[in-house]
């Protein structure tokens, strides 16, 4: 499987790295927080990790650590416009469960 990037949030990536040169990439993984276990984390990445898993999509690097990647594999990253402003969206097949928030969720191996 892979980490891939919908249209409108390839084309948001695409202009973070352009005004960010030193940027090699976007970094996607979750973290343990949280009420449901595990959150997000998405940011551009000035290196590449020893354990990281890339995958490239026109061109955009995406970097996933061996930690993350069970829990992130398949997941497609979308951004939408909400109001005012835009978000991006996660469609990650692992999940089972979200907090009443919607800031963290569970997969399927923490119900294992």
């Amino acid at each position: 499987m892979a980490v891939t990037l919908a249209p409108a949030a390839l084309e948001r990536v695409q202009r973070y790295l352009v005004e960010s040169p030193d940027a090699i990439g976007l970094r996607f993984g979750v973290t343990r927080t949280g009420c449901s276990g595990w959150q997000y984390k998405a940011d551009l990445t000035r290196d590449q990790g020893a354990d990281d898993t890339v995958f490239e999509q026109e061109g955009v690097r995406i970097y996933v650590d061996a930690l993350s990647l069970p829990l992130v594999d398949g997941t497609q990253i979308d951004l939408v416009k909400q109001r005012l402003g835009e978000q991006f969206l996660f469609r990650n097949p692992n999940v089972t469960a979200e907090c009443g928030c919607g800031e963290s969720f569970t997969t399927k191996a923490d119900a294992a």
